[in-house]
């Protein structure tokens, strides 16, 4: 019983200076639809929540953005719609479009605003559309109604951090005209970073981290840089659904971000072995790397 007791303790000790370091500094965490559907144990929401919650309690100001891309599938797959990517982006026309708005504001946005607020009422959603918050446009003809971020007005989340609430982001932006455009959540993720000034931008997913031979766990890259990751998606080795996300990291980073992380959200606690402790997880990018977690 002592034993553990002194291990908690340590544990503790050794989180002080991160939590130092951290306190009053905004951390942005992308929580995957992915991560989010990728365990049938409901209990890994409530684990995020905690950690959220957590961070807020000593003094991080951390920002939720979602996304809900398998419960769009999913949706769409009942509703007898076919899903079609291009480059890891949902091809969208009118119909899916509403359903997109429909799950991430309707369903995910509130499961993860409730898991929160069971451990304090700290959270509060917001979607894209409210206050002009995320501005589009369209991306492609091809793709529909996928849009690209414009700009981020982040008035609305900076008030909500001011008052010490944690903002929820389902990212439907709007365009001049008011059209509703699906975005993709990593994307958002990297430009809401960027917008608040963030100290950190975190993505949770339902991989480990980024492989330099995507078939060799052992080639996980723990720490890496922008002109890496540009070579890795120009040779291939990151493709698909990766790519938005690394190259979120990589502009991010590169305007003033100080670091972008990629991380399992299936590890219980993941967010808190990176950020309070010295080994960290996943895989860390930073501009120029300096090897601190």
């Amino acid at each position: 019983m002592i034993g553990d007791a002194a291990g908690r303790a340590a544990t503790l000790v050794e989180a002080l200076p991160f939590i130092r370091r951290f306190a009053g500094k905004v951390v942005v965490v992308k929580y995957g639809g992915n991560a989010l559907a990728g365990t049938s144990d409901h209990d890994a929401l409530d684990v995020f929540a905690r950690d959220i919650v957590l961070m807020r309690l000593v003094g991080m100001r951390p920002v939720v953005v979602h996304g809900g891309g398998p419960q769009i599938s999913d949706l769409m797959s009942r509703l007898g719609k076919e899903t079609e990517f291009r480059n890891g982006l949902r091809v969208t026309d009118a119909e899916t479009v509403d359903i997109a708005r429909m799950v991430l504001i309707g369903q995910v946005n509130p499961q993860i605003v409730a898991a929160i607020n069971v451990h304090g009422d700290y959270a509060v959603g917001v979607s894209g559309e409210d206050g002009g918050l995320i501005r589009a446009e369209a991306r492609d003809p091809e793709l529909g109604f996928v849009g690209d971020v414009v700009s981020i007005n982040p008035a609305v989340l900076n008030r909500l951090i001011e008052e010490e609430f944690i903002p929820v982001v389902a990212t439907v932006g709007t365009d001049v005209n008011g059209q509703a455009y699906n975005i993709n959540a990593d994307t958002v993720a990297g430009e809401v970073a960027v917008a608040l000034g963030a100290e950190k931008l975190v993505y949770l997913t339902d991989v480990e981290g980024l492989r330099r031979d995507l078939d060799d766990a052992e080639s996980l890259i723990r720490q890496t840089n922008p002109a890496e990751l540009e070579a890795l998606m120009a040779d291939g080795t990151i493709a698909g659904g990766m790519i938005p996300k690394v190259t979120s990291c990589v502009d991010a980073v590169r305007n003033g971000v100080r670091r972008a992380h990629i991380l399992d959200g299936r590890i219980e606690h993941v967010l808190l072995l990176e950020l309070l402790t010295v080994e960290g997880i996943g895989t860390m990018v930073e501009d120029q790397t300096e090897g601190e977690s």
